[in-house]
């Protein structure tokens, strides 16, 4: 790992402690699998403190999901400050949220994960914190609908779909074509094959 020195001297910007530890957490995942790693490993490799680590995260899945979790927090906000009344588009309100959300989203953590869970041991693990991932977009999005008059039903099963969208989507993407297509174009697709209006 460079010093601060060396990193001046080659022009590249000093890594941020929450990168050096993603750094370090999916590099021990890769050598010796997730289970096997603990937050004291990765604060060793990443030569940090371990108050330092929970200064970014709160567990060892935390490094995975946190750029996600930070972009659901503000489709959580930017669909509670939407217009509610029910005659506006709650489908369009929906859509571009979800849009919006993954706009600017760079390979992470989370993409090399997906794309090596097998090798990092992370079969369960990842459909667990995807579950997880899976309701906290949900929910808003059925909060939204249910504002413009969907009934419960008809709101919990197209804000299921939208959030199951999503998931597929990011994991289509980590696997096959981070770098080379923006998220949100694959985003798109998978908004595209839902074919219902949300409203």
């Amino acid at each position: 790992m460079p010093t601060d020195a060396a990193a001046a001297r080659s022009g590249r910007p000093r890594a941020s402690s929450r990168e050096v530890l993603a750094e370090a957490a999916c590099e021990l995942f890769l050598e010796q699998g997730y289970e096997a790693t603990s937050i004291a490993d990765i604060t060793r490799r990443a030569g940090v403190s371990r108050s330092s680590f929970f200064n970014y995260f709160t567990s060892k899945a935390d490094v995975l999901w946190s750029g996600l979790d930070e972009r659901i927090e503000a489709l959580v906000t930017r669909l509670t400050t939407a217009h509610t009344a029910r005659t506006a588009d709650a489908d369009a309100d929906v859509r571009t949220a979800l849009v919006a959300m993954a706009e600017g989203f760079a390979p992470d953590s989370l993409a090399l994960a997906l794309l090596n869970a097998r090798q990092m041991g992370l079969g369960d693990e990842l459909a667990r914190e995807a579950s997880v991932r899976h309701a906290r977009i949900a929910r808003p999005v059925a909060t939204r609908l249910r504002a413009a008059g969907a009934d419960d039903l008809r709101a919990a099963v197209v804000a299921a779909a939208y959030g199951g969208a999503v998931l597929a989507a990011i994991e289509e993407w980590a696997r096959h074509e981070p770098g080379r297509t923006p998220l949100v174009v694959v985003l798109g697709r998978a908004l595209d094959v839902l074919g219902f209006s949300a409203g």
